[in-house]
């Protein structure tokens, strides 16, 4: 079979079940495939080949006895470089981080994962400890989109995001603490969600604090939902960590949005530049929600831009973690890394806990607005993705990633489950995302909401040509 490694995680399993597809042979398939696409894509900074081959062998035995581990069982998979894996060194994309060290424990996910079978063949690129929208760092390079080797595929988990849309394995564990989840989804036309926070546990926790959450990257809502059954649950090293429901997130993904309230706000009452054509197709998109069976309102949250909020508390959580770094290593961080660790030094106490309070605020605000809706639609991006190199496209903030992601951070302060699904593409050729805010805590309707919608949309799971 030639295209094994396009083949989602559900159809891998059951081909598994058929004995039709080794998992040795789907492993192999996605080394290949690495080997000739990632000198390009450099979408992973560790491919792990022996440490793999030795996994697939494992998991091809149990599949022989008819007793597969988990859920994932031979299911190849990649891990993003800011998440613990045992055995691998987890740089951040950091000079900075010494890779002689033990590497001796898992993070939480990454630990559910090898419990269910999961072969992790590598590692995914991410910029500097995840602190920007794109993916480039000191250590490892650009990491550019499979639709156009000239654009980013977005970031922080845009080596994750990179690998799906390039076929290099079907599932892939993404971070996200401003959108790092929702912007390479959106940028790369994969699926992306970023679950309510504490519904995946995290460990060792993020520097930057409450506003990061731990999700699923995929290349079908299918795929993302059983995969967030895998890694959702306690974990007893995260505190913040929601209790384990048990649940099987596939189970009632099919079961359709018709009757469902959803508002669609295509700027969020305070965006002022979103480009024309991302404009248009979200709010195609959103319409075709009322094909649906939902009731669609076009209809904005009473919120304010929450901008200066969310940068007080990410950009104090970046001084907590590296300013206290020596000046040797500081020299050694991505320049723009190191002037927001600089400007985080001069917020105060007094600045921190106003933004708690305006974060507090802006949660309640958007728990009230979505006890009249179930689901808020927006674009991902305002804009399609951008030249590598880069950290804004031309006309945006040139200092900054929060300019042109204006609708993904607010979502990290109030801690709802969001997610990015391809809606359509530009007349370059290029991916464009839309939004679905849930409920919070409604992991499991957002996924519903989203299953719908790509059961409609040819874009949603069409292949990168590359």
């Amino acid at each position: 079979m030639s295209d094994i490694h396009w083949m989602s995680a559900g159809e891998l399993i059951a081909a598994y079940k058929a004995k039709t597809v080794s998992p040795v042979e789907a492993v192999q398939a996605t080394l290949a495939r690495a080997a000739d696409l990632n000198p390009k894509l450099n979408a992973l900074c560790l491919v792990g080949e022996e440490a793999a081959m030795a996994e697939a062998r494992a998991s091809e035995a149990r599949w022989h006895k008819g007793a597969p581990r988990g859920r994932l069982d031979g299911v190849p998979t990649a891990v993003k470089d800011i998440l613990l894996t045992k055995g691998w060194p987890t740089l951040r994309g950091s000079k900075t981080v010494d890779p002689d060290q033990p590497w001796g424990e898992d993070a939480p996910c990454v630990a559910r994962m090898r419990e269910h079978g999961a072969v992790i063949y590598g590692k995914t690129a991410t910029p500097e400890f995840g602190w920007k929208g794109v993916t480039d760092s000191p250590l490892a390079g650009i990491t550019r989109n499979p639709w156009n080797l000239e654009k980013t595929p977005g970031g922080s988990s845009g080596g994750a995001s990179a690998a799906l849309a390039a076929g290099l394995g079907p599932i892939a564990v993404g971070t996200d603490g401003g959108g790092s989840i929702r912007i390479p989804a959106g940028f790369t036309g994969t699926f992306g969600l970023k679950p309510s926070f504490g519904r995946v546990p995290a460990y060792p926790l993020s520097p930057f604090g409450t506003v990061a959450h731990v999700g699923p990257m995929a290349r079908t809502v299918e795929d993302a939902a059983l995969f967030l059954t895998v890694i959702a649950g306690a974990d007893a090293r995260d505190w913040y960590a929601l209790p384990d429901e048990g649940r099987d997130y596939t189970a009632g993904l099919d079961d359709g949005i018709k009757g469902a309230r959803i508002a669609f706000s295509p700027q969020l009452g305070y965006v002022t530049k979103i480009e024309p054509e991302v404009e248009a197709l979200t709010a195609k998109a959103a319409q075709k929600f009322s094909d649906l069976g939902a009731i669609v309102e076009e209809v904005d949250p009473e919120i304010e831009d929450p901008s200066d909020t969310f940068q007080t508390i990410w950009w104090s959580g970046a001084t907590f973690a590296l300013g206290e770094l020596s000046g040797e290593k500081k020299a050694l961080l991505d320049p723009g890394l190191r002037e927001v660790v600089e400007e985080g030094a001069k917020f105060c106490l007094r600045d921190y806990l106003t933004a708690v309070k305006r974060r507090e605020a802006l949660g309640t605000a958007m728990r009230q607005f979505m006890e009249r809706y179930d689901f808020l639609l927006t674009p991902t991006l305002a804009v399609p993705a951008f030249d590598v190199g880069l950290i804004a496209p031309k006309g945006y903030d040139s200092r900054q990633w929060m300019d042109w992601t204006p609708f993904s951070y607010p979502f990290n302060l109030t801690q709802q489950p969001a997610a990015s699904i391809n809606c359509g593409f530009t007349e370059d050729g290029l991916p464009v995302g839309l939004q679905i805010v849930g409920r919070m805590f409604d992991d499991a309707g957002v996924l519903r909401a989203a299953r719908a919608f790509e059961r409609i949309e040819p874009a949603a799971t069409m292949r990168a040509p590359i």
